[in-house]
C-alpha cells in the first residue's frame, strides 16, 4: 500500500468519526429547559423547623375485613401451598387442622407455626383481623 492510499484512509476515517462524534453530540436535547432537568437535584435537605411537604394517604378506619386480609396478605402462600401452607379450599388439609381445635388454628395463626410467620405477614392486623381471615379462608 502506498502512501497517498494510507494517508487518504486515515482522511476518510477521520472524516467519518469526527461526523459520528457530532451527530452524536447534537443529538441531545440542548434546550435550556432540558438542561435544568438534567442538573437538578435529586433529593432534597429539609433544614431544621422545615416542614416539608408530605403526600397524605387515606387510612381506613376500623377493621379489615377477612377478605381483605386473605387478598392482601395470605393469598401469596395459601393460594400456591408455599412452604406446605393448606390451600384455599383443600377441605382435606384444613379439616386435619380444624381437628386440633378453633383455638389452636387461631394461635398457629397468631402467633406461627411452623413455616408461617407470626401474623403471616401482616404486622398490623389485629387478633380479630386474622381471625376473620381465617374465616375467609374456610369459607372457600
Amino acid at each position: 500500500m502506498s502512501q497517498k492510499e494510507i494517508s487518504s484512509r486515515c482522511l476518510t476515517l477521520f472524516v467519518i468519526s469526527a461526523l459520528f462524534f457530532a451527530s452524536a453530540a447534537s443529538a441531545g436535547n440542548m434546550s435550556e429547559e432540558a438542561i435544568a432537568q438534567r442538573i437538578a437535584p435529586v433529593g432534597s435537605v429539609y433544614l431544621q423547623g422545615d416542614i416539608p411537604e408530605i403526600e397524605t394517604f387515606d387510612i381506613p378506619s376500623g377493621p379489615r375485613s377477612g377478605d381483605n386480609v386473605y387478598n392482601t396478605f395470605c393469598i401469596a402462600c395459601h393460594s400456591t401451598g408455599v412452604a406446605g401452607a393448606p390451600k384455599a379450599g383443600d377441605t382435606k388439609a384444613w379439616n386435619a387442622r380444624m381437628a386440633q381445635g378453633r383455638d389452636a388454628l387461631n394461635d398457629h395463626a397468631i402467633n406461627g407455626f411452623n413455616a408461617m410467620p407470626a401474623r403471616g405477614t401482616c404486622m398490623d392486623c389485629t387478633d380479630e383481623e386474622m381471625i376473620a381471615a381465617i374465616d375467609h379462608i374456610l369459607s372457600l
